[in-house]
């Protein structure tokens, strides 16, 4: 099973433009996150619209791959990308993408990525926490999910899941074990083609989570539980907050 990560990064950032070139320490964030991902991947290529973006890359000695300006998500990103290195001849089984504003992930999270599609049957694997606090657990930006008894996912929702009938919304968090959805994706490479063929849909829409759409339209999603908490950089005070 050969696996290949890609960071898709875009310099129009609604909340941030420019986020990948911001600088932690000595190092841009994008070749932060890279130096992570290359301790877990023998190859690994940033997929970017961006030339500054191209330039820094290149710059630290990383790969890059020049991609769409039209994309809506990163997964579309990720799969150009993947496109074009297969069709230049890099061949691999399984796509990683890999979130370009999380510069403190962790191999380890990698590899239960990875150990996902040990099983034959894994078209698409996330990541999933434990959520540790009330706020976590009724916070809209940090999506929850709930999965079957084999761990693949049933739903991901903005609202915390399941609903706990009969109990104050403060007593939730004492009544059931929930889980947040860790941002970071992996699948097989004619998967990542099939599910970008998908149109947005209803679920998907009423959440704001593309993932729904890979569920509803039959796609099997296999989770598997870090207990490592990220840190990603949405906004220049998430940026604030890291440095001090």
């Amino acid at each position: 099973m050969k696996f290949i990560g890609i960071i898709p990064a875009r310099y129009a950032s609604t909340r941030f433009p420019g986020k990948p070139l911001v600088k932690i320490g000595d190092n841009s964030m994008i070749e932060l996150v890279y130096n992570q991902a290359v301790k877990a991947f023998d190859k690994v290529l940033v997929a970017t619209d961006d030339n500054r973006i191209a330039d820094e890359v290149k710059r630290f000695g990383g790969n890059v791959v020049m991609t769409s300006a039209d994309h809506q998500s990163g997964t579309d990103r990720c799969c150009e990308a993947a496109i074009k290195a297969f069709d230049s001849g890099e061949l691999f089984d399984v796509v990683v993408n890999i979130q370009g504003d999380e510069p403190f992930i962790q191999p380890e999270q990698l590899g239960l990525l990875k150990d996902c599609f040990n099983d034959r049957d894994t078209e698409i694997a996330t990541l999933i926490k434990k959520i540790e606090s009330t706020d976590d657990l009724f916070d809209e930006n940090k999506p929850k999910v709930i999965t079957r008894t084999d761990k693949s996912a049933i739903y991901f929702s903005r609202w915390p899941i399941p609903f706990i009938r009969g109990c104050e919304k403060d007593e939730w968090f004492d009544k059931h074990t929930f889980y947040k959805h860790i941002g970071l994706y992996a699948y097989r490479f004619n998967t990542l083609k099939d599910i970008c063929k998908l149109k947005p849909s209803a679920i998907e829409k009423a959440e704001s989570l593309e993932q729904n759409r890979w569920i509803e339209n039959g796609f099997t999603i296999k989770t598997a539980v870090t207990t490592i908490e990220t840190i990603g950089i949405d906004t220049p005070d998430d940026l604030k907050k890291v440095i001090q």
